[in-house]
């Protein structure tokens, strides 16, 4: 796959292709739903490319910066994704008030048309583009009759609740990171590089791997979660059942938030400056401060158990 960064990264000779567009944070099974189709009609126009267009930063943090959302995934995780879900290409199109300021049609004529050769346009029956919003699907259709596109809308995916990255966010900021997992169709996973801390976990006999959630692209609310841990510089290193706190460690008056991953019944990892892959599984707990050590470790205990019994029991 290849990701565009501006509209001059795109090939001159770029030939047709079927676009399909928005923020697709976090890639949820709509975005998933939306890629499919896209694809389908790839084929059906004998094997186009697909390619998807995104934005950098989101509007949402351009035009009301006050209100911008917690961003659930990067660009580079974002293509992946998409890459998964059978998007051939990521065009990311920097988004600042001048673009903002693009009525529909330029939109259209400058990247769709002039720069994409859009054959067919794929997008969701919501979308909206352009200067305060005022393109639609019916606008888009519109301007393909000119410009020799078609458009296919997609219906919106999930019941009762509609599937959004509206609604992931929503999730993980309430610790719900089973129905994130439902709406992403995976489960919610962090990543980023293990560092040195305060190496409480091994005194206190659960050593963990932490990762700062400064510089993520979201974490669930404080708590602790059972899931698991896979290191990303072995390509072929398995995922090890892990209990999970993400917090700022209350009993201690930390103040650095991070995730904290103990892998079950493991002491010998060597994963300081480590890229890791944590994804939650369950919430086990809220987070707690207590007014011993010995309480902690009594809930540490019982948390270890918990997380063992729901990922290594005979039914996972």
């Amino acid at each position: 796959m290849r990701i565009w960064r501006s509209l001059a990264d795109v090939p001159a000779d770029l030939g047709p292709t079927v676009v399909t567009i928005g923020n697709f944070d976090g890639v949820h099974l709509g975005h998933a739903h939306v890629a499919a189709e896209a694809r389908a009609a790839a084929r059906r126009d004998g094997g186009l490319p697909v390619v998807a267009v995104t934005f950098d930063p989101h509007p949402i943090a351009v035009l009301r910066p006050e209100h911008a959302p917690t961003i659930i995934t990067t660009i580079e995780d974002r293509a992946r994704l998409l890459a998964d879900a059978g998007v051939d290409d990521v065009l990311v199109v920097p988004f600042d008030r001048e673009t903002a300021g693009w009525s529909p049609q330029r939109f259209v004529d400058d990247i769709l048309v002039g720069t994409l050769h859009a054959a067919v346009i794929v997008v969701g029956d919501n979308f909206r583009f352009g200067a305060k919003a005022a393109g639609d699907v019916r606008t888009l259709v519109d301007l393909g009759h000119d410009r020799g596109f078609t458009v296919v809308d997609v219906a919106l995916d999930g019941g009762p609740q509609v599937w959004s990255s509206t609604y992931v966010r929503t999730c993980l900021a309430a610790g719900d990171v089973e129905g994130a997992a439902e709406a992403l169709g995976r489960p919610f996973t962090v990543r980023g590089v293990v560092v040195e801390g305060e190496k409480r976990g091994h005194q206190l006999g659960y050593p963990t791997a932490n990762v700062p959630t400064a510089g993520m692209a979201a974490a669930p609310a404080d708590g602790v979660y059972a899931g698991w841990l896979r290191r990303l510089d072995e390509p072929e290193a398995p995922a090890l059942p892990t209990a999970i706190s993400v917090g700022t460690n209350p009993t201690f008056d930390g103040d650095v938030r991070a995730v904290e991953s103990y892998v079950l019944d493991r002491d010998d990892l060597e994963l300081y400056g480590v890229e890791v892959e944590v994804s939650f599984t369950a919430r086990l707990r809220g987070m707690e401060k207590f007014d011993t050590i010995d309480a902690l470790l009594v809930r540490m205990a019982d948390d270890v158990d918990r997380a063992r019994a729901l990922l290594l029991s005979p039914a996972q």
